[in-house]
């Protein structure tokens, strides 16, 4: 597919568009900002980071399932409530404590659909839905879950800490399907056992305490390139990417992947000769990671295919979420 098409379709992709409303939310708290003093990073990242004392901080982080997800399958909106909020805690290097949830509808199949699904997800990936808050007169359906993790205060990933030169890993589970109710989501963890699916995310432990990641975000509706995109806004920096080296499923055409939810999958930048370190800890739990491109001092994210290039974002005019920590 011509490049310039792939750098348009991402940049108009909805999973992606939908971060604009971010923009300009953290002005808002500008006149509240004596009372963030235990926020280590907030706004702009996977999780805020909060510190209690103790060798640990506090992962918090939340996320509502797109109302398209919800309306086409109540049981898997519940099961991806889950599956998301495990990967934003993941994504900081951290574990996952528990969850709880805020469900609103009115329709007694819905409820029980979405329940059930929040119920294998809890079983999936282990972390258990404590409580929560019930909207039962609603004339929507909506689900949303908070989470709370721990990490050590030494071994946090953050997304907004890329730096020049970096090299770019992408981390994919591709023993997958196209998911059951959109061709932008991607099943990797139904067919397999918890135990399996809970080793790829304990991986993300085991980089943070390595130290050889210099930045992590998890990949999610953006899409691999929207969600670097993310990275690089937060970070101050641009990239150049080899679309040749994405991790890719057998017979999935690149620009459709490219608009996917990939499910279990992160994007990390590394310093140079730490590249084998990271891809060989995700290669032992059976993801698929490969260098993808380089860090640059640019303000643009550019992706190239042999000879040709297309600028995907520059950072100079262009904004996804407006959050910018530099």
């Amino acid at each position: 597919m011509e490049l310039e098409n792939i750098a348009r379709r991402i940049r108009e992709f909805e999973g992606l568009t939908r971060k604009k409303q971010i923009s300009g939310i953290t002005s808002i708290f500008e006149s509240v900002k004596a009372e963030y003093k235990n926020c280590i990073v907030g706004f702009g990242d996977d999780a805020a980071v909060m510190d209690v004392d103790g060798d640990d901080y506090l992962l918090f982080a939340a996320d509502g399932v797109w109302g398209k997800i919800v309306d086409a399958s109540p049981w898997w909106a519940g099961y991806s409530s889950v599956l998301v909020n495990v990967n934003d805690i993941a994504a900081m290097g951290g574990r996952p404590l528990a969850m709880v949830d805020v469900l609103s509808t009115s329709d007694e199949n819905t409820f029980n659909d979405i329940l059930v699904g929040i119920r294998d997800g809890i079983a999936k990936f282990g972390v258990p839905v404590v409580g929560g808050h019930l909207h039962p007169d609603t004339s929507y359906t909506s689900i949303s879950v908070a989470i709370l993790g721990t990490v050590k205060k030494d071994c946090v990933l953050r997304s907004d800490t890329a730096k020049e030169h970096d090299s770019i890993i992408a981390a994919v589970d591709l023993d997958g399907r196209v998911g059951p109710n959109s061709r932008y989501s991607w099943d990797s963890t139904t067919t397999k056992t918890a135990s399996e699916v809970q080793r790829m995310y304990q991986t993300l432990v085991k980089v943070g305490r390595l130290k050889t990641a210099t930045a992590c975000k998890d990949i999610s509706n953006p899409g691999i390139i929207g969600t670097l995109g993310m990275m690089l806004e937060v970070s101050g920096v641009g990239a150049d990417i080899d679309l040749k080296n994405i991790p890719i499923p057998e017979n999935m055409e690149l620009g459709q992947w490219l608009l996917v939810h990939p499910a279990t999958a992160f994007i990390l930048t590394v310093p140079p000769g730490n590249e084998d370190v990271v891809i060989d800890c995700f290669e032992k739990v059976g993801m698929t990671a490969h260098v993808i491109g380089e860090i640059t001092g640019t303000s643009a994210l550019n992706i190239y295919e042999g000879n040709n290039s297309a600028t995907v974002f520059d950072f100079k005019k262009d904004a996804i979420t407006g959050i910018t920590m530099k």
